[in-house]
């Protein structure tokens, strides 16, 4: 049974009208006390809460009423009812155990996806099973690994895919973010539509509406044709944003827009179009401390986050790492044509010892350069050991600060100045050396204040 409370009967109607449309059975309480009573005599599957009462505003009775619902049932799904001028108190709400908000006047498809959502979530049971028992009943294909942390992972991949449950995947750099986004499309109701890929890090600031949601012939200089944006690309489908954590400000505030109403205008066009997207975003970085340091929106954090899948690194499953080189062995023997390869024993323990600051990516590089170089057909410590004293990222004679001595920004900062002057100030040969795109490494620039000369470039 799912609840809804609101004080004004037609909003209250409406929304019984729509859910009973769908199958549902519902209620509906008009005051705080009706409220309380139903859910004492009948625990609802999931409440939608209207966060004003009466003339008042200030959305004080909506917030005293979560907590009580909260006090008497904590696991109750709730999706709040607000207003754009209400959003902080919508994210004061989500802080307290609200799993949703909607905005006034709101969208009945999105409404019913986040209802549908929140209640398969609630029904589904975590089972620890095996990796055998995972990959009879899901398509994991292309993810390796067979520790427990990564079963769990997995497990969690495989219970939310067939909702439409927004997704932040976290975890450090090369630690395979964008493989569980691929695995939460090809695993969801929508793995025969569009997987759309977004580096939000290499997407300037001005040219940010213009790849996101489109623009017309005319648009802005140069711009001579129609074009369709990333999210009219997904539609139906899943948007996979990568790097959030890079995204400006004021590109936060439009993509916060397109993802709270799935509404948005093509650039030069003031005709708004509807998208029905599912949306997974990935970070390296904490956004929860860039939100206490107003560097990301909260109420964008609250949006896209409500699954978290934090990634470990591999030097925290290091009984991975034999898979995963056997893995890149079987595929490099064909595209090398050297079917007689293997890896001694000796080798894949002196592996599994490395702590790899690049993870994943960095243990693929550190096998293809091994093959390349090497003669033989079983590798050894030997040759892998002269490919890793030669990697950008060295075992022992990387100097890295000692932790707390400074910090993530600071360390940037620091590398970017380094970059500009050993490349004096040419942009495109610093980016590469840093592993980013040219916009990327301007929009730091920018950020950071570090002066550069554009005609250097």
């Amino acid at each position: 049974m799912i609840l809804v409370i609101d004080d004004d009967i037609a909003v209250r109607t409406s929304l019984l009208l729509l859910l009973k449309s769908q199958k549902y059975e519902v209620t509906g309480a008009e005051t705080p006390a009706e409220a309380l009573r139903v859910i004492k005599s009948d625990t609802p599957q999931l409440v939608i809460l209207d966060l004003n009462f009466s003339i008042s505003t200030s959305g004080e009775e909506g917030m005293a009423l979560l907590a009580q619902i909260k006090k008497i049932e904590p696991t109750i799904p709730i999706i709040l009812i607000t207003g754009w001028g209400s959003i902080a108190l919508a994210v004061q709400g989500m802080k307290m155990g609200a799993n949703d908000f909607i905005n006034k006047p709101w969208d009945n498809g999105h409404l019913l996806q986040s209802v549908k959502t929140l209640i398969d979530l609630q029904e589904q049971s975590t089972v620890n099973r095996t990796r055998k028992q995972l990959d009879k009943e899901y398509n994991f294909q292309h993810i390796i690994g067979e520790d427990p942390q990564m079963l769990q992972i997995l497990e969690t991949i495989g219970r939310v895919a067939g909702t439409d449950a927004s997704i932040l995947i976290m975890g450090e750099s090369g630690t395979g973010k964008e493989l569980i986004a691929e695995a939460v499309h090809q695993n969801s109701l929508r793995a025969n539509k569009p997987f759309i890929k977004v580096n939000l890090g290499g997407i300037s600031t001005s040219l940010f509406e213009s790849e996101m949601f489109g623009h017309i012939r005319g648009a802005f200089t140069d711009a001579r044709f129609d074009r369709a944006g990333r999210f009219e690309l997904a539609n139906k489908g899943t948007i996979f944003l990568d790097e959030i954590g890079d995204l400006d400000a004021g590109s936060q505030v439009k993509l916060l827009r397109v993802l709270q109403d799935r509404t948005y205008e093509v650039l030069g066009s003031s005709r708004t179009k509807t998208v029905d997207v599912r949306v997974v975003c990935a970070t390296n970085k904490n956004l929860n401390q860039m939100v206490s340091s107003n560097g990301f929106r909260e109420d964008l954090l609250y949006r896209i986050n409500l699954i978290t899948i934090t990634l470990p690194s591999l030097r925290e499953r290091p009984g991975d790492i034999p898979l995963l080189v056997n893995f890149f062995i079987n595929n490099l023997k064909q595209i090398y044509n050297r079917p007689a390869l293997t890896v001694s024993k000796s080798a894949m323990k002196w592996l599994q010892q490395l702590p790899l600051p690049g993870n994943i990516r960095q243990l693929k590089n550190l096998v293809e350069r091994s093959i390349l170089v090497s003669k033989t057909n079983e590798l050894g410590i030997d040759d892998f050991k002269s490919q890793l004293e030669q990697s950008p990222i060295k075992q022992g004679n990387a100097k890295v600060p000692a932790v707390g001595s400074i910090t993530l920004e600071e360390m940037e900062i620091e590398m970017i100045k380094k970059a500009m002057l050993y490349h004096k100030n040419k942009v495109a040969k610093a980016a590469t050396a840093l592993g980013l795109t040219r916009s990327a490494l301007y929009r730091r620039l920018d950020k950071f204040e570090i002066p550069y000369d554009e005609a250097e470039d």
